[in-house]
């Protein structure tokens, strides 16, 4: 498992080693005791959530606050999003920095995000199956959220504006500076 630290402190690109052959392929997708010892982080999942989205589909920009911030552990089980984070730690260095990655079944990359971390993806293909790891419950009190068009931060979804679907939710969240 190949373990490299993004631009964005303590947010890691996770590369699994595959073992591929006639009957298919396995690779480990997670190891606790590696994780420590690769990123100097003790993170203790305790929740896996997963949903299956059409292409065009935008979730985020997420966050939870306060006592239930969650640190999260994403991948792609089928099909291919832009999973994207922006660094909203008040002292970060990085500080309202923007990092975006492929995530896909193909390339079977995941994507640590530490708290203190806006967390959404676009969806590229129709189906698509994102599962992800949190180290904290959910908490409906403590969520929170920037909308995913916002002038300052400026992402590239990779689709097009007419693509592009909404939860009524995510279509009213607050703008960056907002929060």
């Amino acid at each position: 498992m190949k373990i490299t630290e993004t631009f964005l402190k303590d947010c890691f690109i996770i590369e699994p080693k595959v073992f591929k052959d006639s009957r298919g392929e396995f690779f480990e997708a997670f190891n606790q005791k590696l994780f420590q010892e690769k990123t100097g982080l003790n993170v203790k999942f305790v929740q896996d959530n997963q949903s299956i989205s059409l292409k065009g589909v935008v979730r985020g920009l997420h966050i939870q606050k306060g006592e239930y911030a969650q640190a999260k552990l994403v991948r792609v089980i089928q099909g291919r999003v832009l999973d994207v984070v922006v660094d909203v730690r008040e002292k970060s260095d990085t500080f309202g920095k923007v990092f975006s990655i492929e995530l896909s079944k193909e390339n079977q990359l995941q994507l640590f995000i530490p708290k203190g971390f806006l967390h959404g993806f676009s969806v590229l293909e129709d189906n698509t199956i994102v599962t992800y790891k949190c180290d904290n419950y959910y908490n409906k009190e403590s969520e929170d959220g920037v909308i995913y068009n916002d002038p300052i931060l400026n992402i590239d979804w990779k689709l097009k504006t007419n693509e592009i679907i909404l939860s009524e939710k995510d279509a009213e969240l607050k703008l960056f500076k907002e929060i």
